[in-house]
């Protein structure tokens, strides 16, 4: 067996030099108010953020993607690669109680996330065999070697939940997914919907000490500019992913009790886009999508809308992500006359108006720069002669319109969780067109893309999935079934006398056990 070892231990702080202090309420923010609270029933980003606190994983990851310890105190793997035995940290109980053994982890894997969620189906379907030796040892054996196993174990991805609570009962409608039950560092306290989100430390912890802060609460504001004022004033001392504006990012970057980090998202590795269903005409045509890709200015979104926080996309795969290939990630350069050339080429020509045909756009309900791209998206495609009708809605009932399939075009940011297998692929694979949220919901269907995606899956080989990927990129550049915008990254901004806040590629996603005011 090939022994991994651990890369930290388990809570260990980074702010070294300052001792940690016990006591303390965090208020942050929580945009939007996410529909439920447990992983794998939900999994859109307020989820994550506020589930991160209240579950755990086996794994954390380093910012180079390296396995972290949490659940999971150690781990091995056999020669040929099949076979992972992972040993657990001991005395860990869930908030009722409860001890989390090997059977939490086996249920979890097994049952609750194979059932629930499309990220983890494909994954741990390969999986020919799990058994729980003993109650702090779970052995996993594959059906063959999986470069990216161990990158499947987060809590975002892999969140461990109460087998006693969840076995027989149907997953999505339990009634304690209104007040879940974690192993977390925080227990779920009160949710005043529309006004807060309470959390409190978990007194039956496993980390020594942790975690230091007494509550946490998430404050639930629609609107921007109270969002900004609340951190300006002192009324949260922390905001992340959606909570504030872009262009309000540089005047708190120049105040002096405030830190703003960029980094914490490299497992997430999201890229955004416009969603486009292809069951919609005539955006099942190719040329079609190639030219309302001609007809964004990504550079105008970027430094605009998004104040130079991120990247100008260049394809499906992120360029921070494995097997990102920059010799084929091509996309189609703004250009209005090309637009309109593909445009008159796929017979859609301006009526007397100067209308080609008219779509409809379901804005991301994810604060005010997306809306701003919603209008920028109408604004853009009016000049090619495509009108745009916006939509909106809330975060739950977005996610149950695309789940449903019930959208013409929409606004979209994925993740791809360091290899392309774990979040590339359930989005272009047809085997994966499924109505529920981030699977393949706009319908597109590739046979060569399948095959691809297949190979690159089920190989060992680095140069085998390395030749697969390359070609994925080119043909996805050239049929451009969703149109990829940008490279995200997101400020988590927060008072300089709060430590600890990024530590690991988890970001704000993390349980936040090892966070103190100092």
């Amino acid at each position: 067996m090939a022994a991994l070892a651990p890369a930290l231990r388990p809570g260990a702080a980074i702010a070294a030099d300052i001792t940690p202090k016990r006591g303390g309420t965090l208020d942050t923010i929580l945009t939007p108010e996410p529909p439920i609270l447990v992983l794998g029933v939900n999994n859109q980003a307020p989820t994550q953020l506020a589930g991160g606190k209240i579950f755990q994983g086996l794994f954390e990851y380093s910012f180079k993607l390296e396995p972290m310890p949490q659940l999971a105190k150690s781990w091995s793997v056999s020669d040929d690669r099949t076979t992972y035995t992972f040993k657990l940290q001991e005395n860990v109980t869930f908030h009722d109680g409860h001890p989390l053994t090997a059977d939490d982890v086996v249920f979890s894997i097994m049952k609750f996330h194979m059932e629930l969620s499309p990220r983890a189906r494909p994954i741990f379907s390969k999986i020919k065999e799990a058994t729980a030796p003993d109650p702090h040892t779970v052995v996993l054996t594959l059906d063959s070697p999986f470069e990216p196993f161990l990158l499947m174990f987060d809590v975002t991805a892999c969140a461990i939940v109460p087998k006693h609570i969840y076995e027989g009962t149907d997953f999505r409608n339990n009634p304690h997914n209104q007040k879940p039950i974690g192993s977390g560092p925080f227990q779920f306290v009160e949710w005043q919907r529309g006004n807060f989100l309470r959390l409190k430390r978990y007194d039956g912890y496993w980390v020594k000490d942790q975690p230091y802060l007494d509550e946490i609460i998430y404050h639930i504001i629609p609107d921007s500019q109270s969002r900004a004022l609340a951190l300006q004033t002192g009324q949260v001392q922390m905001t992340q992913a959606n909570d504030i504006e872009p262009f309000d990012i540089p005047r708190f970057r120049a105040m002096p009790n405030l830190e703003v980090e960029l980094k914490g998202w490299e497992y997430a590795s999201q890229l955004s886009w416009i969603e486009i269903n292809h069951r919609v005409k005539p955006l099942d045509d190719a040329r079609v999508r190639q030219a309302i890709s001609h007809a964004l200015d990504r550079n105008f979104i970027l430094n605009k809308l998004w104040f130079g926080i991120g990247k100008v996309a260049t394809g499906p795969i992120v360029s921070t992500t494995r097997y990102y290939d920059a010799s084929v990630a091509k996309l189609q350069p703004y250009n209005l006359e090309k637009a309109k050339a593909l445009l008159d080429e796929a017979g859609l020509k301006p009526n007397a108006s100067g209308v080609r045909f008219t779509i409809k756009h379901l804005a991301l309900p994810y604060g005010e720069v997306w809306m701003r791209l919603a209008e920028y998206f109408r604004t853009s495609l009016r000049k090619i002669g495509i009108e745009v009708v916006l939509e909106t809605t809330d975060a739950g009932a977005w996610a149950k319109r695309i789940g449903d399939w019930d959208y013409e075009t929409s606004t979209n940011f994925v993740s791809q969780f360091g290899d392309p297998t774990l979040g590339v692929e359930r989005t272009y694979v047809s085997t994966n067109i499924k109505k529920v949220t981030f699977t393949n919901t706009g319908g597109y269907a590739n046979p060569k893309i399948d095959a691809l995606f297949k190979t690159a899956r089920d190989s060992g080989d680095s140069a085998v999935r390395a030749k697969a990927f390359t070609e994925i990129q080119q043909i996805l550049c050239e049929e451009i079934p969703q149109i990829w915008l940008m490279e995200m990254q997101w400020p988590t901004t927060h008072e300089k006398k709060l430590h600890n806040v990024i530590r690991t590629a988890m970001g704000p996603n993390a349980g936040f056990g090892q966070v103190f005011f100092g």
